[in-house]
């Protein structure tokens, strides 16, 4: 299937929508956690969220010097850490998932992160400069010992930026649910995840063009009790000479993926989810759709950079419905 490239080069966000004017708006909270704007509807949901983001971000953050993350890259060829239970699970999931996908997704990308900065600072790295780490990058080097809930790294570092957000969400929704609440949305970046209904309709989920204005979408995802991810090329970047540098590096080369605008990956699991939609941005597209496919309850939508869009067989669009839209938060 293939679209204007126009129209498909497409940047995810979050609608929430009505059908029925009469049904009242939620009353949003918002806070700041691993360096983007949480959203939690309703607000009376956002204290238990917000405390659910800060403890994920205090273990499994490589940017805090004291967390135990940090504190395994710290030891790196010296000695192994003990962790967790919590962190030594999503370390050893992060690892499933690099197998799973062929070391498309690799934790231990991290041991680049000094070389690409997207921010005032940023620099294209020379060839050299990525040669002299990239045998630092590969998920097989990271060694865990189930009796003792150890991590060993004999180099680089590991950095679960691309599943963290996602393990959050999954611990946020079940204590949620534990507390009663039964209708709710977080966003988290890239991330959204929704249980239960909005006004007796399902949440809507709506992909926006990212060469207009940001409320302007074509098209809308109508969901319940699952999570949405997406990975686009228009996250964090930066041209020079003419080139866009974004942040999805490929680990196998440590440049920027080429050939994908952006990933939408749909799955109740929203540790998989996010997970996933880095995979697929640096995956062969059709290796990326049949994965999707062989998965449990996973569907994927792939925008390439030639405007084609690629879809497994349960994802499904709307058209999209402009006087519907109550509000919108990216």
């Amino acid at each position: 299937m293939r679209f204007n490239t126009r129209i498909l080069n497409c940047l995810f966000i979050v609608l929430l929508v009505r059908c029925e004017r009469s049904v009242p708006t939620p009353t949003a909270g918002t806070f700041e956690s691993m360096g983007t704007t949480i959203t939690v509807f309703p607000y009376a949901a956002m204290p238990l969220v917000q405390d659910v983001f800060v403890l994920t971000d205090n273990q499994m953050s490589e940017w805090k010097e004291d967390s135990p993350l940090a504190l395994i890259n710290q030891h790196a060829g010296n000695k192994p850490v003990q962790v967790s239970q919590n962190l030594f699970h999503v370390i050893q999931r992060s690892l499933e998932i690099a197998e799973m996908t062929s070391g498309a997704f690799d934790p231990t990308w991290a041991s680049l992160w000094e070389l690409w900065k997207f921010d005032e600072n940023h620099a294209v790295p020379s060839q050299e400069q990525v040669d002299a780490l990239l045998p630092s990058v590969n998920w097989k080097n990271v060694l865990l010992n189930k009796n003792e809930q150890s991590v060993y790294l004999p180099l680089g570092n590991i950095g679960l930026g691309g599943i963290a957000k996602g393990v959050a969400l999954d611990k946020a929704r079940e204590v949620l649910l534990q507390q009663g609440f039964e209708e709710f949305m977080i966003i988290a970046g890239g991330q959204v995840l929704v249980h239960g209904l909005n006004g007796g309709k399902r949440w809507r989920v709506g992909i926006r063009d990212p060469e207009k204005s940001q409320a302007e979408y074509f098209a809308v995802l109508e969901l319940t009790d699952t999570c949405v991810s997406t990975s686009g090329h228009y996250e964090k970047f930066f041209f020079e000479d003419g080139v866009r540098y974004h942040h999805i590096i490929d680990p196998r080369t440590g440049f920027p993926s080429e050939g994908v605008q952006s990933v939408t990956v749909i799955s109740k699991d929203a540790a998989l989810a996010d997970a996933l939609s880095t995979a697929f941005f640096i995956m062969e597209t059709d290796k990326a759709i049949q994965l999707a496919e062989e998965l449990s309850a996973v569907e994927a939508m792939i925008i390439n950079s030639d405007g084609s869009i690629h879809q497994s067989s349960g994802f499904q669009l709307s058209l999209f419905d402009e006087w519907s839209i109550l509000g919108s938060n990216q």
